[in-house]
């Protein structure tokens, strides 16, 4: 079997349609790899395996709160092809619809009409909000040296970080990185500078660096918006990482949806290539097809090795072997989007802007708030806080979910918690990738959290038994708590038990934090699951 070609079978499928009837023999065909393996690799995932849904409606929580149920619906009764699907990483600017692989932001009912039941109409191309869907970033500061990101600046095609990553040395880099106090910003909080050691101190001289961009998880926007604005940080953080660990290739993992930040970045790349910046580091882009798990790096990297993306057992770990089995650093968006600042500021300056925790963060709010988007913030702001700079609340709060789906939900009395890895860890929530949708007091919390069940039901990759027993379980136990309002909770009885199991025997972080929007709200909202 042809395993040195087993990384095309994706693009190849693209190419083909995607799982249409034929496409897996045909490419079994190119690349001289078993049908049956195509086909195994076509059907994971979800932008493959459905060719003919070409729209795509967001039925996750911030979307269904602003109507997407009524929007798939009206899909529907036109006869467009139409499916529901998870998260577009579009909650600011809900409800999103995906038409092919453009993320189409604010649909309405009556736009669904005017498509006339010809999918290609569905917001015409010659629509602005088409071709750009930037969201609130705001409030412009009158201090920018107090942003890392800052957002609402224009990219700088300079180099000079890199060019002072070069002067001051690999060690002085990372020891930077270790004094800023760094942390991933994708959701685990790991120190970063720790990663960077553990790949440049592998014997195997062969290494790489991953970008990871399948923001996937609901109520996170945020990567998507650094993309769009600051290209420039997320290539030349990702440049000094890899001259920093000895890496001359970088591959950069955008999901499938991303068809705009992939030109901004595509075009980012050109521009630093022609004025010969990086040298001769090499960056390789890839799209995904969808699919959430994807998300944990792990299955990030089987899916760049062309395989389905199924978390695999540490150790070790992506340090040791990671893509190809070689060292790998993969980070997230926001994490080596931070890098560039750090080595021109220093990091004691980073660790400064932070409040509970070191440095600033991107932090993207939506649901029952005047103005949702993504707001750079001193690590370790309150939910009140937050929600002054996105336009306030909307209603009376009731409750919010602090870090995305993952993360539960919390009463609006725990609205002063800090909002940072510690903190929230504290009250057996997360922060997560900070994906912040808040709850008025017309919220349905038991509609929310089956919401957020669905989502991980939809996601779980199976390959574990108690996460892709454990989320049908759940979501099984709340419907029927839902039906039949008399049973006083009694069919949620053994909810603590099954997330006991999920937490201990699954493999990655999905099944272990899936129980958590039913166990918190179980726990801070019980009224609402009683008769």
């Amino acid at each position: 079997m042809s395993e040195d070609r087993r990384h095309e079978i994706q693009e190849l499928l693209e190419k083909a349609g995607g799982l249409v009837p034929g496409a897996a023999r045909q490419v079994a065909q190119q690349t001289g790899i078993p049908e049956a393996d195509v086909y195994g690799v076509g059907s994971f995932y979800h932008l493959l395996a459905r060719p003919d849904a070409k729209i795509r409606v967001c039925t996750g929580l911030s979307c269904r709160m602003a109507g997407a149920d009524d929007v798939l619906r009206a899909a529907e009764l036109n006869d467009l092809p139409v499916e529901g699907c998870t998260c577009l990483a579009g909650c600011d600017v809900a409800p999103a619809v995906l038409r092919d692989r453009r993320v189409l932001p604010s649909v309405t009912v009556e736009d669904v009409h005017e498509a006339k039941g010809e999918w290609e109409n569905l917001r015409s191309a010659a629509n602005a909000d088409d071709e750009v869907w930037f969201g609130a970033v705001g409030p412009e500061r009158d201090d920018p040296d107090t942003l890392v990101l800052n957002l609402m600046g224009d990219p700088d095609w300079s180099g000079t970080a890199f060019r002072r990553a070069v002067e001051i040395g690999a060690d002085a880099v990372v020891e930077a990185i270790e004094t800023a106090g760094l942390q991933g910003r994708g959701g685990a909080g790991f120190p970063a500078h720790i990663k960077w050691n553990g790949t440049r101190n592998q014997a195997e001289t062969t290494r790489y660096v991953v970008l990871n961009a399948d923001e996937g998880e609901p109520g996170t926007f945020k990567d998507r918006e650094v993309m769009l604005r600051r290209p420039d940080r997320v290539l030349e953080g990702l440049a000094i990482a890899a001259h920093a660990i000895g890496a001359t290739e970088v591959y950069l993992y955008l999901r499938g949806e991303f068809e705009v930040p992939w030109t901004v970045i595509e075009d980012g790349i050109e521009r630093f290539a022609a004025a010969g910046v990086f040298g001769d580091i090499k960056f390789h882009l890839h799209a995904g097809h969808g699919a959430y798990i994807c998300g944990e790096e792990t299955a990030l990297l089987e899916a760049l090795e062309g395989k389905r993306g199924m978390p695999r057992l540490k150790p070790p770990f992506p340090v040791e072997k990671g893509l190809w089995g070689k060292p790998t650093l993969i980070h997230n968006v926001e994490t080596i989007a931070c890098v560039p600042a750090i080595v021109d500021r220093g990091g004691d300056w980073f660790k400064a802007l932070g409040r509970d925790e070191a440095g600033t963060k991107l932090y993207c709010i939506s649901g029952d708030v005047g103005r949702p988007g993504t707001y750079e913030l001193p690590l370790g702001v309150t939910l009140d806080e937050l929600v002054e700079a996105a336009g306030g609340y909307v209603g009376e709060l009731k409750a919010f979910s602090p870090g995305g789906a993952s993360s539960g939900f919390l009463p609006a009395s725990m609205r002063e918690v800090p909002l940072a890895f510690r903190s929230l860890g504290g009250v057996g929530s997360m922060l997560g990738s900070a994906g912040v949708v808040v709850l008025n007091s017309d919220a349905d919390l038991r509609d929310a959290v089956m919401t957020q069940l669905r989502f991980f039901e939809a996601e779980s990759c199976g390959q574990c038994a108690p996460c892709r027993i454990g989320t049908r379980y759940l979501a099984h136990a709340l419907s029927k708590n839902i039906a039949n309002d008399t049973t006083s909770g009694a069919a949620l009885q053994h909810v603590a038990d099954a997330a006991w199991q999920m937490n201990e025997g699954s493999i990655c972080g999905l099944g272990q934090a899936a129980p958590l929007p039913l166990t918190l709200a179980l726990e801070h909202f019980p009224e609402e699951f009683e008769a």
